[in-house]
């Protein structure tokens, strides 16, 4: 059945996070980074927190501190009281603004293309109530339908609740939506729960042998879409 709907998570897919303002605030506490060597971390980080047993006794605001401990870690930094301070400092900005303000340079061009294919584009993503003020302060508001964030719905990936009730929002049908996600456990598994079909982003190319669709860019699923090859093969 032809592709009707795209569920799109926001970080770690539209968004990622700023990782010059992470190393600035770490410079201000005594503690030096290159921002590419923590883009690097971020992205092991991420991999280690995605496990099964994680998502389930975890919220997302318990995974988020745990996420940043983790970059630390991979990052080859000790978590001193410098460093803490950092991470608290951190904390009140993404509570406030939200930290995962950069937007890949292909990600609004890939929009577009989707969007030339008469994709309805629905942004379903774990949050924590800034979601939608972050995306009309950095212009991605007119670049999709509709905006979910987790923390006004009440309820969070992988609890498939949140995928209907984007699907009811949106008008959205399960068997022609996909959902586009970075999180094994979060997206794929709960999308899946959904009855939608999942692909899953994986940017460092970590994933290998996953049991769905995978893509290592927003360019790659909308060259893909294009060429009539999206699905034909488990990773794209």
């Amino acid at each position: 059945m032809q592709l009707e709907t795209l569920f799109l998570d926001a970080g770690g897919v539209l968004l990622f996070p700023n990782f010059e303002r992470i190393s600035a605030a770490l410079g201000r506490h005594g503690v030096t980074i290159a921002t590419g060597a923590l883009a690097k971390a971020e992205l092991a980080a991420k991999r280690q927190l995605d496990e099964e047993q994680t998502f389930q006794a975890m919220s997302d605001q318990e995974r988020g501190r745990l996420y940043f401990s983790l970059m630390l870690e991979r990052a080859g930094l000790s978590r001193t009281p410098s460093a803490e301070a950092a991470i608290a400092e951190l904390h009140d900005y993404h509570r406030q603004h939200n930290l995962w303000d950069h937007v890949p340079g292909d990600a609004r061009p890939a929009l577009a293309a989707f969007r030339a294919r008469g994709l309805r584009l629905v942004v379903v993503s774990n949050a924590n109530g800034t979601l939608k003020r972050l995306f009309d302060r950095i212009g991605l508001t007119p670049t999709v339908d509709l905006v979910l964030d987790s923390h006004e719905e009440g309820v969070e990936k992988p609890d498939p609740r949140f995928f209907q009730i984007a699907l009811e929002r949106s008008g959205a049908r399960q068997e022609t939506t996909v959902h586009v996600g970075d999180l094994y456990h979060v997206d794929v598994v709960g999308a899946r729960a959904a009855g939608i079909r999942p692909v899953l982003l994986d940017v460092g190319d970590l994933y290998a042998g996953v049991d769905c669709p995978r893509v290592r860019s927003l360019t790659a699923l909308a060259d893909a879409m294009l060429a009539g090859t999206f699905g034909t093969t488990p990773n794209q």
